[in-house]
Formats: structure tokens, sequence, C-alpha cells
């Protein structure tokens, strides 16, 4: 039997602005009779003034013009052949004309006592045009205003945030507010408020692969070593009915679950759940849900694997970036995909503006928090089809290799010649340990990159940091942020530190260094402003629970002066300038 989903969509268009040709105007002004010239004149004012309005509403009206997708943080790959999002969106004209209206949209209670509220599939809404006013509503009539946050990749959702009223943050369970396009709209007695799934147990994202789906959970597999086995779970596609298609879960480690497809025909996106096994009377527990299940289709024809991939999560990292790209790709990465954990910075430009400049950067939207672990092992699924290999390292570390000291220029092929050269070689990691640099008496960022400006660091190897063969990775996608699980044929190497090394620029001038205080995406210190795991080596020493500056800062850390790096990259990318050297990444 062949099942198919159907859901109801209004079809979309796109308004584009009218091109207006304008025609030979001289003619109104050659004529004896003076009344016959002022009403002319007067005519032609009327008409150029329709027509400039014509424009400007045209013009006000596009989507193309307004929404850009840089704008959005949606994910735009050039020439990537990996996948395109475009937003979805109705007529501007016909979003005014329909009034105010309720939006189908489900929410998850986001950590500020923030409601973060997902349109629907069905339904196209575009972020909100001026004097539009998309609000939440509340049953005891508490209301509040709804921010535009993102259009979600892969489901193409517009995604908005709430703040929660007060009288509900001590309430358990809290109603889902009521998503409308307005500030006031009739609530009817009979209208139902499901429960607000809360963010430490749901089911935030899905993608498909050629041969299953993965599904990301917040809550089932709580803490270190505390994975359930898979056969405790079903994956449940469609709403929770009877038509509802469940099939096992073959993998459940840490946040990643994986299930087969269903073998039935689901042709539109589906919501997916995460369903408890249960036996005797009880009744099975299902994990809500904000994640759809999409069948996978290609929107381009797969461009060639790149041998080499880059891959991060960042947050306000935009000062950063170029310097980090334009290093590595001089040394052979080529492509980068940059998972964006919600940066309300200029990351969206900068990204833009190294795509202009030829490197290929794709950013893929990634606005859950604290969730490093389960977006690397999305990263492991998404590049997949494009990247042979995947680098796995932060926008403040550095790879190099202190045997291309002597190279007067950097080659494309100098990361490549620290992995296997035989493509028959069973070693599926590559791992580098790294060395922590200091702030080095810097008191802001340094203008000439962090290579330049930080010069001094421990001398004790800290954590390492690997190059991965995605081949190689084991179904379950366990990572520890450093390195993956590997299937059981491959092998995993850690080189030597005169092999190759990664600087990592952790501990910067304390106006930097500060602002990642709170935001920092680590796997193992959830908040560093709460007192719980403080041996944690992503602990910073003597800092303490409080974001305020130690004593003596700028001196820290500094336990030996490693030019090495500054010297390389002064070398390859330094140029002479009026004020002295400047580096080709600075603008």
């Amino acid at each position: 039997m062949t099942l198919s989903f159907k859901t109801s969509s209004p079809s979309s268009s796109r308004s584009t602005p009218k091109s207006i040709a304008g025609g030979d105007d001289s003619h109104f002004f050659h004529h004896s009779n003076k009344s016959t010239y002022r009403a002319h004149t007067t005519t032609l004012f009327l008409i150029l003034l329709s027509l400039s309005f014509f424009g400007f509403f045209s013009l006000y009206s596009s989507p193309n013009v307004i929404y850009r997708a840089a704008l959005f943080a949606t994910t735009r790959p050039a020439k990537s052949g990996i996948v395109s999002y475009v937003i979805n969106a109705q007529d501007s004209s016909n979003r005014r004309s329909n009034g105010p209206r309720r939006i189908r949209a489900e929410g998850v209670l986001w950590p500020g006592w923030e409601i973060l509220v997902i349109v629907s599939p069905e339904e196209k809404v575009m972020p909100p045009l001026p004097g539009e006013n998309y609000t939440c509503f509340y049953p005891n009539g508490e209301k509040s205003a709804a921010r535009f946050a993102a259009v979600l990749p892969f489901t193409n959702r517009s995604a908005f945030r709430c703040g929660l009223p007060g009288i509900y943050r001590h309430h358990h369970p809290i109603p889902t507010p009521v998503f409308a396009s307005s500030m006031s709209f009739p609530i009817s007695p009979e209208t139902r408020w499901p429960d607000l799934p809360l963010w430490n147990f749901v089911v935030f994202e899905a993608i498909s692969t050629e041969n299953d789906v993965v599904l990301f959970v917040k809550g089932p597999n709580r803490g270190l070593g505390s994975n359930r086995p898979p056969e405790s779970f079903l994956c449940v596609f469609g709403d929770e009915s009877d038509s509802a298609i469940k099939t096992p879960v073959t993998s459940s480690v840490q946040e990643v679950f994986r299930c087969p497809f269903p073998n039935v025909t689901i042709d539109t996106p589906v919501k997916i759940y995460l369903e408890a096994v249960v036996t005797g009377k009880d009744t099975a527990k299902t994990v809500p849900s904000v994640a759809y299940y999409t069948p996978k289709r290609r929107l381009a024809k797969p461009s060639e694997k790149s041998l080499l991939c880059a891959t991060t999560m960042v947050f306000n990292v935009a000062k950063y970036l170029r310097e980090w790209v334009m290093y590595h790709s001089t040394i052979g990465i080529r492509r980068f995909i940059i998972y964006d954990n919600g940066s309300d910075d200029e990351l969206n430009d900068v990204v833009e503006v190294l795509k202009s400049e030829g490197y290929d950067v794709i950013k893929v939207l990634w606005i859950w928090p604290k969730t490093q672990e389960a977006g690397f092992s999305h990263a492991a699924v998404y590049g997949n089809d494009s990247c042979t290999w995947m680098m796995y390292l932060d926008v403040d570390e550095f790879l190099f290799s202190p045997a291309w000291d002597n190279r007067s220029k950097p080659s494309d092929q100098m990361i490549r010649s620290l992995l296997p050269s035989d493509q028959k070689s069973m070693i599926g990691q590559v791992s580098f340990k790294s060395y922590e640099f200091g702030p080095s008496n810097q008191t802001e960022h340094p203008r000439g990159g962090v290579t330049q400006g930080y010069t001094c660091r421990r001398v004790e190897e800290q954590r390492h940091k690997s190059i991965v063969r995605l081949s190689a990775v084991e179904h379950s996608l366990y990572t520890a942020i450093h390195h993956f699980g590997l299937k059981g044929e491959y092998e995993w190497r850690v080189a030597d530190v005169e092999e190759g090394v990664v600087n990592h620029y952790k501990y910067q001038a304390w106006r930097e260094f500060k602002a990642k205080f709170k935001r920092r995406v680590s796997a193992y210190v959830v908040d560093w402003t709460r007192v719980s795991n403080p041996k944690s080596r992503d602990r910073t020493p003597g800092l303490g629970f409080r974001p305020i500056e130690p004593e003596g800062w700028a001196q820290k850390f500094c336990e030996i002066t490693d030019l090495r790096l500054k010297r390389l990259t002064r070398k390859w990318f330094g140029y002479p300038g009026k004020n002295g050297y400047r580096m080709v990444w600075q603008r």
C-alpha cells in the first residue's frame, strides 16, 4: 500500500518591480497656447507623480529588494551545488488585504523567558513589513509583540520571538500562544491551548540522508554516558493519530537519533517526533517536536566533491572570519561551512564579501543554543555530499606546520600533506594538539589579526582538533567536539607537534574575551556564570563565575613567546602600507 501525506498549501507568488519605460515628453513644451501649456504641464506632473508612486510601491513590495538573503541569515550557497533556500512569499498587497488572521505555528520555550514561534510549512509568512504587528496571545488576555528572528533553512519557515508574560513564568504547563498578524485578535472561548514544549525536551531539527533520517533531540539522553538504547525509541512521521507512520530507531547517542524512511510515500513535509517505547499499561511518551521531515530532493546538480572542507560554529565573529578563511583557504581548504548560532553582528556582510572575492563560504543558520555537538554531527551529514575530509576548527584556531617556515609562499597542498597520501589508507581521522595563547599585552583586537597580535602562550600542549574523513564517521555520528567516533575498520592518528599544531588564540584582550563569557558555545560548560563543572578545561583558570577582568589579565597565560605563525603569515600575507605592514585581510 502506498500512503501519501498531503497538506493544503496556498500557491505563492513573488512580486517584482515593474519596469516603466518613459516616452518623449518634449512635445508638451512647444505649444504656443499658454493655457494648453499649463494644462499639459499639470497633466504631465500628475502622470509623473503617479508613475513615481507606482514605481516606489512596486520597489517597496518586492521581497527581492527588501528581503535580501544576507539580512535574514538564510543559507544561500554560491555555486556550491549543495542547496539553495528561497523565501516563499505571497504578494505584499495580498498580505495586507487579508486583514488580521491567525497563523498556524508552534513554539518552544527559549532561554531567557522567550518563546520561539515557528510558522508551519503550510503558511506563507514573510518577515513583517512596516505597519505589520505579529503578536502572541495568551488565555488570560495577555499578549506580547512578536519580533522576527529568522527564516530557518531546510524547511524554509519563518521564526519569531515573543516575550513570555511574567504571570506564566512560574506556571506549568505553559500554554502555547495563539500567533496572529495583528495587535488585536478575537480569541474564541473554544480555543485550544496546547502545552508549550520546553527547550530541554524537544525534537528541534531533522535532516535526511540517502538512506535514513537523522533527528536532533534535546532531553532523552541527558548527561555524559547516559545514552539510552535505540530500541527504546521509535520515529513517528506525521501528527499523532492513526495515520502516523512509525519506524525503529537505529542509533541513539547524545542528541542524535537515526531511523529508516517510512515504507510509504510521503511527498510533503510532515512533523516528525521521537516516541519512547513502553511496555505494559503505560502510555507511550512522545517528545514534543518543532521539526519536520522533508523528503530528500536535490535542488541542484551535485557539485564535484571538494577534497578538503572546514566547518565551525560561530556567534558574532565577523571581525575574525576574514583572517581565518583567507589563511586556511590559501593552504588548502576548498569550502567553508559556517554554522551561525544566531549572530547579530556583520557576519552576513563579511560572508557576502568573501563570496564575492571567490571564496566558497556557505552559512547555515543554526539558532539552537548550546548544541555544538549536535551541530558538528549535523555538519558531518550536511557536508558529506560535497566534502571528502572535514576540518573542525574554531575561528580563533589556526592549523600550521613548523615545517612550512622555510616556504616563501603558501601552497594549497599544505594541509593535504598532513593527511594520508594513499587513497586506500584506513586512517579516518588525523588530530593535532593545540597551544593556547594568552592576551599578550593586547588591550583590543589587534589590527593585523590574531596571528599578528597574540604571540605569548602556555607551554603545555592542550586539547586536539581534528580533520575527519566523513565516510569513516560511525553511524551514530558521535562527537566529542574535538574528534569523532570512527567505524571499526578505520584508525585514528594524532600528529606530533613538529608535524602539525593548532594555534588557539583563546585568551584574548579582555574586551574580546568578555564577549565570550556568557555566550561561548561549550558542550561541557553550559553557562559560565553557574557554579557547575568548575574543573572543566573549558573554564578559564582564575576567572571565576562573573565577567569581571582579573587583575593582570593582559599578562596572563604567557609562559613562552612563540612568533612562528606571526612571522609566517607576515611573510605570506603582509605588504608595506602607509603605517607599516598591513595584512591582506585588513579592510
